[in-house]
């Protein structure tokens, strides 16, 4: 796919957040509900509403600046397949072209998952004042022994397996002293289970498959720091963990979930797109009102 502005945007445009206010929905087997339900820039790997060249496995954004979007994600369906694309844009009409390719057979063997995606966002993640601590223990401090309040990136139900994230992060806090956004631990809780859950990380850089808080932009197959922020992290950052070697199956339910610094200290503004497979099409799926959905500036 690939989407513009007819007329050439300037920088008092209204809809230069365009990517934001064009929303991806993709209904499978007749379902009176999408199972994808995601902005369009977001769903293809990149937040903010920004592009930029990058090629992972199973999502791409090619040149000119990340102008082409290509997935490559396997959608299996029965009984139909339905591809909406709507526009929220106040002003602009838009230019859209795209390509659908598929394979058509006599039948779908059984254990097929349906392919799902949604966005979320907490803007800002309830965080705490830093107050009298010292900047090492405003980011390295404190326990955080529930998971309750970490940012959500995914929760669900139903029988199926996880497949990745895009997150990002426009960091909000406004200081000269060392400010890596980047130490909340993932904890992924599957079929119901208390904490400690089985699947706990170390840190946001950890989950991403970075290490020692990154700053520059690097595309693999399955990990990705697309944006890497401006000095000392600041500003909007996007990356990406996709687990095609590796899917966390659940049978009952799943909930994805990252700490928004250590111990949820930092107050961030994140957003996600989560991608899934699940046995039946999911129900329910909802999205942010666009005033909600409009990205901020770093």
């Amino acid at each position: 796919m690939t989407v513009a502005p007819r007329e050439a945007p300037t920088p008092d445009s209204v809809d230069n957040d365009y990517l934001r206010k064009l929303v991806l929905k993709i209904y499978w087997d007749g379902a009176q509900y999408p199972s994808v339900l995601v902005p369009l820039g977001d769903f293809f790997g990149v937040g903010h509403a920004r592009t930029v060249n990058f090629a992972s496995l199973p999502l791409q954004m090619s040149p000119q600046d990340g102008k082409a979007f290509n997935s490559f994600f396997h959608m299996p369906f029965a009984d139909g397949a339905r591809f909406e694309l709507t526009s929220e844009c106040e002003a602009e009409d838009m230019w859209f072209y795209y390509y659908i390719d598929y394979d058509a057979f006599d039948e779908l063997e059984e254990g097929f998952g349906r392919f799902h995606a949604s966005w979320n966002r907490q803007c800002p993640t309830d965080g705490v004042e830093q107050g009298g601590q010292s900047n090492a223990e405003f980011l390295f401090g404190g326990e955080n022994r529930d998971g309750h309040g970490n940012y959500t990136i995914l929760d669900t139900t139903g029988r199926g397996h996880y497949i990745g994230c895009v997150l990002n992060i426009t960091n909000l806090r406004d200081t000269s002293d060392w400010n890596w956004y980047g130490e909340g631990d993932d904890m992924i809780f599957i079929d119901g289970e208390p904490w400690p859950p089985r699947l706990h990380g170390t840190g946001t850089e950890d989950y991403f498959n970075t290490a020692w808080c990154p700053s520059q932009s690097y595309a693999a197959p399955y990990h990705g720091l697309t944006l890497p922020g401006g000095e000392n992290w600041s500003g909007q950052i996007s990356t990406y963990r996709f687990h095609v070697e590796d899917p966390i199956s659940f049978t009952t339910s799943i909930k994805v979930t990252i700490e928004h610094g250590h111990a949820n200290k930092r107050s961030d503004d994140l957003s996600s797109t989560a991608y899934w497979y699940a046995d039946q099409p999911t129900p329910g799926l909802t999205l942010a009102p666009l005033d909600q959905r409009r990205p901020r500036q770093g």
